[in-house]
């Protein structure tokens, strides 16, 4: 069974870029099967977006929620997605 995550981004933002090169290496390192993730762009989705809380980018959300408002430490983001995945 695998998380979904979704990494919610907007166009010219560099913590965006920094919270996806991150996730991606944190993907591979925990297992690419296991981790389902996706961006969203904020401008492309903002509905998505609003019904989930985004109010500021980068965010994260895990499976349907939102987890984080801003760019979490890559220890913090790892931390969440071993506790997601063994609650799974």
């Amino acid at each position: 069974m695998s998380i979904q995550v979704e990494v919610f981004s907007s166009p010219g933002c560099g913590k965006c870029g920094h919270a996806k090169d991150v996730l991606r290496e944190l993907v591979e390192e925990i297992g690419g099967s296991k981790i389902d993730w996706r961006e969203v762009n904020i401008l492309d989705e903002l509905d998505h977006a609003v019904s989930l809380g985004v109010m500021s980018t980068p965010s994260i959300a895990i499976d349907g929620e939102l987890v984080f408002t801003s760019l979490p430490s890559a220890k913090n983001l790892r931390a969440e997605l071993v506790k997601r995945l063994q609650g799974k």
